[in-house]
């Protein structure tokens, strides 16, 4: 049984380098805080200006523009209260000449944009950091930079930090070939994620958070066609968010863990 722990009085920073990687990476997470009374903070590094856009551009509108009003309308349905940009540019895939852009993430001084994201994390009074792994998740530029980023701002100010990564044995059984990041992965050429082993909390949620999960991740219709997640099986690629963690238990450990070995792990 998924309980509600009293929250009210945390704050946590969730950063991210992409537009759409905060619902399809933390969406449960984010809406179980803000429904426990978390103040939560979502950072977000990039506009995506590299990802394109599936679907017709409104007369005027830009890339960013169309890529940060999904944002913008994907964070509300989360629960975030406040969302904070650090203006840098998509590096886009591993080898693309666009990581040596003047602005790209992937080139950015990572501890100028740590102390950056320290200072948003220290007004707020955050208690913790949520951030891409080691891994960047999938070998993404931008997600590996996310990983400097976020590991070093926890540091700066000695806060808990949970390093955002995916469960692939579990996708292999559960949901092959049906998360994104499979197709993330693929257009990297990279290997993703971790063996269930490695990883020390997973994070779960009723039907209800899988809806509004769901919804944060078609919010970017520029992105993300309904039909790239079928509600039928949605919950077997989409259901769990899975972490390591740096520093001492914290909020994110208080929603409950629903890893397969967590009686080990605990």
């Amino acid at each position: 049984m998924i309980s509600t722990p009293d929250l009210r009085g945390h704050t946590v920073l969730v950063l991210h380098a992409h537009p759409d990687d905060e619902a399809i990476f933390t969406g449960i997470t984010l809406r179980r805080l803000a429904d426990a009374g978390a103040r939560t903070i979502l950072v977000v590094a990039t506009a995506g200006e590299l990802g394109g856009s599936r679907v017709p551009l409104r007369a005027g509108e830009t890339i960013p523009e169309r890529r940060l009003a999904e944002l913008e309308r994907a964070a509300e349905l989360l629960g975030v209260s406040r969302l904070a940009l650090l203006g840098r540019r998509d590096s886009g895939l591993p080898g693309w000449a666009d990581a040596q852009h003047e602005r790209a993430l992937a080139g950015a001084d990572p501890l100028q944009l740590a102390r950056a994201v320290a200072e948003i994390a220290d007004d707020e009074g955050a208690g913790a950091v949520v951030h891409d792994d080691e891994h960047g998740i999938y070998g993404h530029p931008d997600h590996r930079a996310a990983f400097r980023i976020g590991a070093t701002a926890a540091d700066m100010l000695g806060l808990t930090g949970y390093r955002v990564t995916v469960d692939r044995e579990h996708l292999h059984v559960s949901a092959r070939d049906r998360h994104l990041v499979h197709g993330a992965a693929r257009a990297a050429d990279v290997p993703f994620g971790r063996v269930t082993a490695e990883i020390g909390l997973a994070v779960t949620g009723t039907e209800a958070h899988l809806r509004d999960k769901r919804a944060a991740m078609v919010a970017h219709e520029s992105q993300i066609a309904d039909a790239d997640v079928p509600v039928d099986g949605f919950s077997d690629a989409y259901g769990y968010e899975w972490y390591t963690r740096s520093g001492a238990p914290g909020p994110l450990d208080a929603l409950g863990n629903a890893h397969l070995l967590a009686p080990v792990l605990a």
